[in-house]
């Protein structure tokens, strides 16, 4: 091939537009990140209003708003947004609009905790594959019960349902959180999916709940953008392994994924003993995205716009979020590293 055929190296101030038509304007993501700003009921409020358009100050041309439970069953911690009732979209599409109107594309990511939380929080019994207790570094949750097959049918309506109301608030994309041992992660992992049914097992059946939920919000939504959070391995003894996700990865882009957010496993948010300094579970993605003709995110400690560029142009990735760099100060990180200054009122 010619140079003059040859595509542009990326780098983070690369657009990128999505198979559907929508275009990122830049490389950078800023993840979903917990805020504790809803109401009692996980409406949202003034305060999750204002603090997503502070995270838009960052310049980012993505912008993931925090795990948004499907369900009351599925709720992990007080004051944690809600996308099970449509009550919820009217403070929702105020958070999508004042992302919006920063110039990014506003993503709401998607979760049903199932094991991980306790009987105060959801008011009875938690629920998990096989009633396995899910492993968290600092804490343990209470007793989990195995579902049912109408619990199974029940999550995929809600999914779907949730979905649906995401895309009532005018969000661009919607992200499954399938990844750091909520719900979905622990129905792919062996350590706590040990079933006997067509829902356990082999790689395909453990996967099968988080594709059927694919598949019902892209018959019920065709045209929203589908994300996932997957762990690029489970970093445990025992659990999910590279291979196993691949695997994932190529059956999800069968069924028409959009984009692929590679972050941590069974065990929660954490950085695999071993590896320092930024970008962290890099390494995983990439592993993921040598595999797939999707679109891949990093993450992992990054920071610096210097080593978003080397990663995007050694083909490691396609987006990079930054996390915490981007919380401590949206403003500044964007003014230093994207070179952007993005000031808007919240309406």
């Amino acid at each position: 091939m010619s140079s003059m055929m040859r595509r542009p190296t990326p780098h983070r101030f690369s657009p990128y537009r999505f198979a559907g038509g929508k275009t990122a304007k830049n490389r950078v993501v800023v993840p979903p990140m917990c805020s504790q700003t809803a109401d009692a009921r996980g409406n949202a409020a003034a305060a999750t209003i204002a603090h997503y358009a502070r995270l838009a100050e960052s310049g980012a041309g993505t912008i993931f708003v925090e795990y948004s439970f499907v369900h009351p069953s599925g709720k992990g911690e007080d004051h944690q947004l809600a996308a099970d009732s449509d009550a919820n979209v009217e403070g929702l599409a105020n958070v999508a609009g004042v992302i919006q109107r920063a110039g990014a594309l506003a993503g709401q990511q998607l979760v049903h905790v199932g094991g991980k939380t306790t009987r105060a929080m959801i008011g009875g019994d938690p629920m998990s594959p096989s009633g396995v207790r899910v492993p968290v570094k600092g804490w343990e949750p209470d007793a989990p019960v195995a579902m049912s097959l109408a619990d199974v049918r029940a999550w995929v309506r809600w999914f779907t349902e949730a979905a649906l109301r995401a895309r009532a608030a005018g969000f661009d994309l919607v992200e499954l959180h399938a990844a750091h041992g909520y719900g979905l992660n622990q129905w792919l992992s062996p350590l706590t999916n040990n079933r006997t049914d067509a829902y356990g097992g082999d790689m395909a059946a453990r996967g099968r709940l988080l594709f059927e939920i694919v598949e019902s919000i892209r018959a019920a939504a065709p045209e929203l953008l589908l994300a996932v959070r997957l762990p690029g391995q489970d970093h445990m003894e025992g659990g999910l392994t590279a291979a196993d996700m691949r695997w994932v990865v190529h059956r999800l882009e069968g069924l028409g994924m959009d984009l692929i957010d590679v972050s941590s496993g069974i065990g929660g948010w954490r950085r695999p003993e071993g590896r320092t300094g930024e970008g962290y579970l890099v390494d995983d993605a990439a592993a993921l995205k040598s595999s797939t003709t999707l679109p891949v995110i990093g993450v992992g400690g990054i920071e610096t716009g210097a080593y978003i560029d080397r990663i995007l142009a050694e083909g490691r990735v396609d987006f990079a979020a930054v996390g915490r760099a981007v919380l401590k100060d949206p403003s500044a990180w964007g003014q230093r590293q994207l070179n952007v200054r993005v000031r808007h009122e919240v309406m």
